[in-house]
């Protein structure tokens, strides 16, 4: 004899069945009709009606019902789900106040990442969806910092030739608040990496150019950025909130993590989970932008750190040619101009 658990909820994603106690609850192991399944709902159940509000299983908890959790699309609260109980299972039992340790829970944290030390994209993606029920936990007042914060991405990639396109900025801004969409422009006409990004300041811009040196280069080298029209008008529009340029929504300056958490989410937002799109691949956007201005592939290359054969395959890929024409003649037309005077 089957039973009929009530509120039961189901999710079909690609094939696949995913079974939840509740609507953004947590999910029911087993099949339906089986012990094992109504033990799992039973288990859920029980917590929820007595949920140890002290043990960082209630966070995970709070998030899955929170309205960002269920804002996502059905394939996104699937997939998250999966981790979501991968993250309750291991740091369930642990008290709220141990995360409030930084030095302490961060080698947990590594050693929880470390089961997917050969997949780093895997490992990767299921420290994203840690760090963003940490800021959750911080939003609510439950922690005092995020201790995902400074854990470096195990996955990296050439991604020198990965650009946003305008129609991709678009679909992201539709879905951003002001801060995000202020840092996104920033960065498309600049061309700074995000941890750059986030701590320049109103008074590295000069007269005619931002000027500060690089956090990569461990502050060795400095890049100037002219103040060209476009760059010029988005300063003006940005407020002075604090001395960075970028604040968040409560006017502070960005932690790169936090900024990070917060522009993932507006991806998500806008629909573009599944896109192979990082913020700092905004850096090739500023690179044709750049070119479209004028500025020789050699300079290019200088303000982004690249070699100039980077810069050229960006602009043989993405700038127009026409577009492309016209900034050479605008060159030439220049130097032509500065050679009579």
């Amino acid at each position: 004899m089957r039973i009929k658990l009530k509120g039961v909820h189901t999710v079909k994603v690609k094939g696949h069945t995913y079974y939840y106690a509740w609507r953004g609850g947590p999910r029911v192991h087993g099949k339906p009709g089986t012990p094992e399944f109504v033990a799992s709902y039973n288990e859920a159940i029980a917590g929820r009606t007595a949920p140890d509000t002290g043990k960082f299983c209630s966070i995970v908890t709070l998030y899955k019902g929170s309205k960002e959790f269920k804002n996502n699309a059905a394939s996104t609260r699937a997939e998250w789900g999966k981790w979501l109980d991968r993250i309750a299972e291991y740091f369930g039992s642990l008290s709220i106040a141990q995360f409030d340790r930084s030095q302490k829970i961060k080698p947990v944290i590594l050693r929880w990442r470390k089961q997917w030390a050969d997949t780093p994209r895997t490992a990767d993606y299921g420290m994203q969806v840690l760090s963003r029920v940490l800021a959750s936990a911080v939003a609510d007042g439950k922690i005092a910092s995020n201790p995902c914060e400074g854990i470096k991405h195990l996955y990296h990639a050439d991604r020198s030739e990965i650009i946003w396109l305008d129609a991709e900025i678009t679909q992201i801004r539709s879905a951003s608040s002001e801060e995000i969409n202020y840092a996104v422009e920033l960065a498309a006409l600049t061309g700074l990496r995000l941890g750059d990004l986030v701590r320049v300041s109103w008074s590295h811009v000069g007269p005619h150019a931002i000027e500060l040196t690089t956090g990569k280069s461990r502050h060795r080298r400095k890049v100037i950025i002219p103040l060209y029209a476009d760059l010029r008008a988005l300063l003006q529009r940005i407020p002075k909130r604090a001395t960075t340029i970028l604040t968040s929504s409560r006017r502070r300056p960005w932690t790169e993590d936090g900024f990070g958490s917060s522009f993932n989410k507006a991806k998500i937002d806008a629909g573009m989970a599944g896109r192979d799109l990082h913020f700092n691949d905004l850096r090739g956007t500023a690179a044709t932008k750049f070119y479209i201005a004028g500025l020789p592939i050699r300079v290019i290359a200088e303000i982004m750190g690249w070699e100039e054969d980077h810069v050229e395959k960006i602009i043989r890929r993405y700038v127009g040619r026409t577009a492309a024409v016209k900034a050479m003649i605008a060159q030439l037309d220049k130097t032509k101009n500065e050679q009579k005077l």
